[in-house]
């Protein structure tokens, strides 16, 4: 298989069809479906279903698209280091984060970068930590931020933030009155939390199982925007992450700390034995002094604190 046959399928994913496909692509449509038919006889299975000038996509399609997705990054990643080579520059910086970190924590952090470091090729790209993960194991990126665990071979961990989970509810709710809550006045409210069971949620459920209390009623979605969000409309009290409830402040919400520490645990990765660029490696520092000027009680780990951090996560 070739480029080629790898942007034209990606392409037929993205429009829908593969006339959308010829358009994005600038190609005919007689040329993106040869590419398509020359891919699926060298893959030995179909990858639409054809009926008239529309395609759908097959199971098999859909398991394969995300490997295309990041193949086709990584390809362009190499195009533009090669362009950077040649002009002599050292400026371009992709990283990729959860949706919490993507949002509360990257553009102020890379804004404060010095001026003469500032990327002049810049890509944030959000996934779920998995993908994170496995985007730098992939080496398609410079740098990740994503919540612990990270045990994985072939991270290298440059260090480890730690902060405290805090409840967000809407500003007309009787809560919003108290101080501080507690983990038994929570338990008798409908709470909207993330839904990811090994990470987060883990720590919040284990605060409500150290006190032998459990809520009532919980709702799950996998952002803590949208949980936020949620909260705004009167839905329940949101428990989420600091940075995105400090970071990306929403109008008719209010922020409450949590009588009971749920800690929330993040790591800043890079490919291990990868060198980072001279932007990569600034970022490392500004990031850190970043996430301490947007919540001053944050604690940094170093990275070899890792085991020991996540005994406190999975303790009994």
């Amino acid at each position: 298989m070739d480029l080629r046959q790898l942007e034209a399928f990606a392409a037929v994913m993205s429009a829908g069809s593969v006339t959308g496909a010829g358009q994005m692509l600038g190609r005919s449509q007689p040329t993106v479906t040869r590419l398509i038919q020359e891919l699926e006889q060298e893959l030995g299975f179909a990858l639409f279903e054809r009926s008239g000038p529309k395609v759908t996509p097959t199971q098999k399609a859909f398991q394969l698209s995300a490997e295309v997705d990041s193949a086709l990054q990584g390809v362009r990643h190499v195009q533009q280091r090669a362009l950077n080579i040649a002009r002599d520059e050292n400026l371009s910086l992709r990283v990729v984060a959860t949706p919490a970190l993507a949002a509360g924590l990257l553009p102020p952090a890379i804004a404060r970068l010095p001026a003469g470091l500032r990327p002049q090729q810049l890509q944030i790209q959000s996934l779920t930590p998995e993908g994170v993960v496995q985007a730098v194991l992939a080496k398609t990126v410079d740098l990740g931020v994503v919540s612990l665990p990270l045990e994985h071979r072939g991270l290298e961990v440059h260090w480890i933030g730690e902060a405290s989970c805090v409840a967000v509810l809407a500003e007309d709710s009787p809560l919003a009155s108290e101080s501080v809550l507690s983990m038994q006045t929570l338990a008798q409210h409908t709470l909207i939390s993330i839904s990811n069971p090994f990470r987060f949620r883990r720590r919040i459920n284990k605060a409500f199982e150290d006190l032998g209390s459990e809520p009532q009623h919980i709702l799950e979605t996998n952002t803590s925007l949208t949980a936020m969000q949620m909260a705004r409309a009167g839905l329940g009290v949101a428990l989420v992450d600091p940075f995105t409830a400090f970071g990306v402040p929403l109008n008719g919400v209010v922020v409450r700390p949590i009588e009971s520490t749920i800690p929330f645990f993040f790591g800043l990765i890079s490919a291990f034995a990868s060198p980072l660029s001279d932007v990569a490696q600034a970022l490392v520092d500004t990031l850190q002094a970043s996430s301490q000027d947007l919540l001053p009680g944050m604690i940094i780990h170093p990275a070899n604190r890792h085991d020991a951090l996540m005994q406190r996560i999975y303790a009994s």
